[in-house]
């Protein structure tokens, strides 16, 4: 005759027990009550919104393919900030994380639903955007400097990287180191995207004829996108020296120049110098030196 020995029940902690009965709508109502969190996402929508109807104006009678291109990659952006904003001022891409032990945020608690929940308030849909509107952004750069296919994939793929790994350092509660490790992980991904935005591409950029209009938009883009992981370093994911409130606003601060004002430099050359940029979409050179059959 055999005995079991019974297992006793897994319990969660009160911490994850509280953060699973917080809900969306709770959410929703943390974030319409914080007027500093609140306005840094209402505004964007607004002006993403507005971006997005300049835009389509400015673009509606382009007819050269590659200028199209440019065009609709550039439309991709203020569409997915729309979305995304969207996604954080409903609650839908926003969570409560407990912060690991050494983590400057430990042992944090934040007033949800009227209760005390432990842990921080991340606004993880953030991430989101980044991985959809940074690509688009990168291949309009690629498209505008006439750059091969192999530096334009190389340059999305690795953008793409960084965007994934910024989002496991974000959400990693288990050890504050691997936080770190994963926020490391990201800069070099973005030291390759850097790479090619300030040595590969201005090269092409010069044998195109959009040299002066690509050198600006690329200082502008290495610039602020240098900020993003300053200031994910000093708020509540990393050393927790800025507020959350504060910390969505330098982002949506740098997401409307980096986004909107980017595009409209951009899409105000393409308009006015559409022969500049015309072209086939791709050209992928063969290992004979002529443009690859389809």
């Amino acid at each position: 005759m055999t005995h079991h020995q019974i297992q006793p029940p897994v319990t969660e902690s009160p911490a994850v027990l509280q953060q699973q009965a917080v809900t969306q709508t709770d959410l929703f109502e943390y974030v319409l009550g914080d007027p500093l969190l609140a306005s840094s996402l209402y505004v964007n929508i607004a002006l993403a919104g507005l971006s997005l109807l300049l835009f389509v104006f400015m673009t509606k009678d382009l007819e050269d393919p590659r200028a199209k291109l440019i065009a609709v990659s550039v439309l991709l952006v203020p569409t997915v900030s729309v979305a995304s904003y969207t996604g954080l001022a409903s609650g839908l891409t926003v969570g409560i994380l407990e912060m690991p032990a050494g983590h400057a945020a430990e042992g944090a608690s934040v007033m949800i639903g009227g209760e005390s929940v432990d842990g921080v308030v991340s606004l993880w849909g953030r991430y989101l955007t980044w991985a959809l509107s940074t690509p688009a952004i990168l291949l309009a750069l690629g498209l505008l400097a006439g750059s091969d296919a192999t530096s334009i994939f190389t340059a999305i793929t690795f953008d793409i990287a960084m965007c994934i790994t910024g989002l496991a350092a974000a959400l990693t509660t288990s050890s504050h180191a691997l936080r770190w490790f994963w926020y490391f992980i990201s800069c070099a991904c973005f030291a390759v995207v850097v790479y090619i935005l300030l040595v590969k591409w201005p090269e092409d950029a010069a044998a195109a004829g959009t040299a002066g209009i690509f050198n600006t938009l690329k200082l502008l883009t290495v610039v602020l996108w240098i900020a993003y992981p300053i200031v994910w370093a000093l708020g509540v994911e990393g050393i927790a020296v800025l507020p959350v409130g504060v910390t969505s606003w330098a982002y949506s601060l740098l997401d409307v120049v980096a986004k909107y004002i980017f595009a409209f430099l951009l899409l105000r050359y393409v308009a006015s110098n559409e022969r500049v940029v015309s072209g086939d979409i791709l050209d992928v050179p063969s290992a004979s030196g002529t443009l690859a059959d389809d």
